[in-house]
């Protein structure tokens, strides 16, 4: 456990206190809902943080607002730019709309329509480029380049972190005795946030919490980076969770995560699918794959695989938006 203050020098508890002060009349405190049927299943008591009820469908609006509201008048006057298939593109023009910040959204040929749609329908203008995100990515950064566009990264920033982290925040004032937290990874944005705020809870009360990683099996990219000791980069990403579709951990997230992260499972989309079904048929609950991970983790014993006992368990559903084809 650690003895000091929960912080690294690019993030620290105190940004994550700020960011939820900046983040107060912009974002919806989700519920916390408690699954006695999931409960059963992993032999605790069990409670859902739904981030699929926030706006725009997921946690991301949190950190882009945050990332977005700090820019200088004259950054915001030259607009922002963003590359995502999905939750990132809402979240991002979201919060653009909001501060009244001109945003372009770079999102592969392959984006679901929905998505594209709902993007549009938040204000920002949509080019659809690029073979996957990868591709997108470097479009939007070479825009960035040319017209001096703020570009917004999905996660590896420090105010996009601090945002993240506010669901944190409400995790441990809804449930304070949590002692288990189990949240999706995708580059890391969302469980270094949370994991900070999470940690310093219980050093502040001087016990331990879990915070657990979950991941595609396809999409893997932090068990071989944790055993490196650095981000390394998968050849391939293949998996049904796109929100969490991504090849190499953030430089930023990766150091918190690193030290903070308990451990990390892996599921396959299998898994993941049934826990999609298992949330809409018991829970009456939309989840998108990447949100529905953490669930699947208890499903299928992740927990009872690492040998950590839990009484009150917390587990993050991160976004709400399926696609409907999948």
């Amino acid at each position: 456990m650690q003895t000091r203050e929960t912080g690294f020098p690019n993030v620290r508890y105190e940004d994550i206190e700020a960011a939820r002060e900046t983040l107060k009349d912009v974002i919806r405190a989700t519920s916390m809902d408690h699954s006695r049927a999931l409960g059963r299943i992993a032999g605790s008591t069990v409670h859902l943080k739904c981030e699929n009820l926030q706006r725009a469908g997921s946690f991301k609006v949190r950190g882009a607002y945050v990332h977005m509201s700090s820019l200088t008048d004259e950054q915001k006057a030259k607009g922002v730019v963003a590359a995502s298939a999905g939750n990132h593109a809402q979240g991002v023009a979201l919060a653009a709309s909001k501060l009244g910040i001109e945003a372009r959204i770079y999102m592969p040929l392959g984006a679901a329509l929905p998505k594209v749609q709902a993007t549009r329908d938040h204000g920002a203008t949509v080019v659809l480029a690029g073979n996957n995100v990868d591709e997108a990515l470097e479009l939007a950064a070479r825009y960035a380049e040319e017209t001096g566009a703020t570009f917004i990264h999905p996660f590896d920033n420090p105010q996009i972190v601090a945002g993240q982290g506010t669901v944190g925040l409400e995790i441990v004032e809804q449930q304070p005795d949590v002692d288990t937290v189990l949240l999706s990874i995708g580059g890391g944005g969302l469980l270094a946030g949370t994991a900070i705020a999470i940690k310093e809870h219980a050093r502040q009360q001087g016990r331990h919490i879990n915070v657990i990683g979950v991941q595609a099996e396809k999409a893997a990219a932090y068990p071989p980076s944790l055993v490196a000791g650095k981000p390394v980069s998968l050849d391939n990403v293949a998996t049904i969770a796109d929100g969490i579709a991504v090849g190499r951990p953030g430089e930023v997230p990766f150091e918190i995560i690193q030290e903070l992260c308990d451990e990390v499972v892996t599921l396959t989309d299998d898994e993941i699918a049934a826990a999609i079904v298992f949330l809409l048929e018991r829970s009456k609950m939309v989840v998108e794959p990447a949100g529905a991970a953490p669930v699947a983790a208890l499903m299928n014993g992740k927990l009872q695989e690492l040998g950590i006992e839990t009484d009150s368990t917390v587990a993050v559903l991160s976004g709400g938006n399926i696609d409907p084809m999948l």
